[in-house]
């Protein structure tokens, strides 16, 4: 049997003597005094290997718990959509040829993997595209709605057409009659946007596992309403590092039409700020959602300058967050425009996974590695 100084056995395990004390009173490391030096103990081997291999095995697991989170390995399983050699599929289907000649309301029939006709709301002739009115009106619906537990996927289905109608009467209110698209482009009137709106909204249904969507399972996760888990999702979407990218993009073309679009980037990046114009950690070769948009309507010339500069400067393509916002400026739509239209689409992915989640029964709930001060010692016991 071998033993080992206490400086031995710290090098093995990696922590703290707090920690290699805390091991031998509970009985995990057994110890006995240095011959050589009473004051001091030594501690043996195989006790010390032992928990070494089990910190290095808890170590590795945490690491890859870490990096799944951030743009990682896939961290649960969906059959929903997904990003395979650069190009996005719902359910099995090419999202940029669905997108052709397909309608919201048919792309979430899709994903929700059958679905009853949707509602078609109710309307408001007079209103305009309002995200604040989304989020009061999911806020009242999450306070009556029903717990999403235990419920078929049927009737799931079928609150999911109710909810879409919520959101569809405060985002596009106007024709309640009509295909979302056309009630978009009514509400803004601007009829000639009504075939890239379709697209834009077809487009941007559903991205995998995104923070909104991920922010949208967990939700539900619990057991809450579908009404919640969309009210979530929206929350998360507002975030400028997600659906509100647009602004940086709006950011990027004004300080283009003050400096010149080579001077703008130059710019930006000497002062350390990332390009939410340029790039996608999911499409090395392009943001296809991008491509299939950007081919239906003229750019306008600020944003080709800075298209062509910032490809050539950083080595990104354009994606949809930028051409988003080059469809706002071609067609003349409101500033707030791509969050909307974002808002919109994405609400029947929320719902799709939300209902994938629920059919699941799994609650998700990660543990934390804590980071904090040590625990104080309690003794008496």
């Amino acid at each position: 049997m071998s033993w080992l100084t206490a400086e031995e056995a710290l090098a093995e395990l990696g922590t703290k003597p707090q920690t290699l004390y805390a091991n031998v009173s509970r009985g995990r490391i057994h110890a006995k005094p240095d011959p050589a030096d009473p004051r001091r103990s030594l501690y043996q081997a195989s006790d010390v290997q032992r928990l070494a291999e089990r910190h290095a095995g808890r170590r590795k697991a945490e690491t890859v718990a870490a990096e799944t989170i951030r743009w990682g390995d896939p961290v649960l399983a969906s059959a929903i959509s997904t990003i395979i050699d650069g190009r996005l599929f719902y359910r099995g289907r090419d999202a940029a040829d669905f997108a052709e000649a397909a309608t919201l309301e048919q792309t979430a029939a899709l994903l929700w993997n059958g679905a009853e006709a949707l509602s078609s709301g109710t309307g408001a002739e007079n209103a305009s595209p309002s995200l604040q009115a989304a989020f009061l009106a999911l806020a009242r619906r999450v306070t009556s709605d029903l717990p999403s537990l235990g419920r078929s996927q049927a009737a799931l289905r079928r609150e999911a057409c109710g909810v879409l109608s919520t959101i569809a009467d405060a985002l596009a209110p106007r024709f309640a009659d009509q295909p979302l698209h056309l009630r978009l482009a009514a509400s803004w009137q601007r009829p000639d946007a009504a075939d890239c709106l379709r697209r834009a909204l077809v487009l941007l249904a559903d991205h995998e596992l995104n923070a909104s969507t991920f922010a949208a399972r967990v939700t539900v996760s619990a057991g809450a309403a579908l009404s919640a888990a969309v009210l979530s999702g929206l929350a998360t979407l507002t975030g400028p590092l997600h659906g509100a990218a647009w602004q940086g993009v709006g950011a990027l073309i004004e300080a283009a039409s003050a400096l010149g679009a080579e001077q703008a980037i130059g710019r930006t990046l000497a002062q350390g700020n990332h390009l939410s114009a340029f790039g996608h950690p999911l499409y090395p070769d392009g943001d296809i959602r991008a491509l299939a948009l950007l081919s239906h309507f003229p750019l306008p010339p600020q944003f080709a300058e800075v298209r062509d500069a910032g490809e050539e400067i950083v080595g990104d393509k354009v994606n949809v967050d930028f051409a988003l916002a080059a469809m706002t400026a071609a067609f003349d739509l409101p500033k707030e425009a791509p969050i909307i239209i974002f808002s919109l689409a994405r609400s029947t992915g929320w719902m799709a996974h939300a209902m994938e989640q629920i059919e699941s029964g799994q609650l998700i709930r990660p543990r934390a590695r804590y980071a904090g001060p040590a625990p104080e010692t309690v003794t008496g016991r």
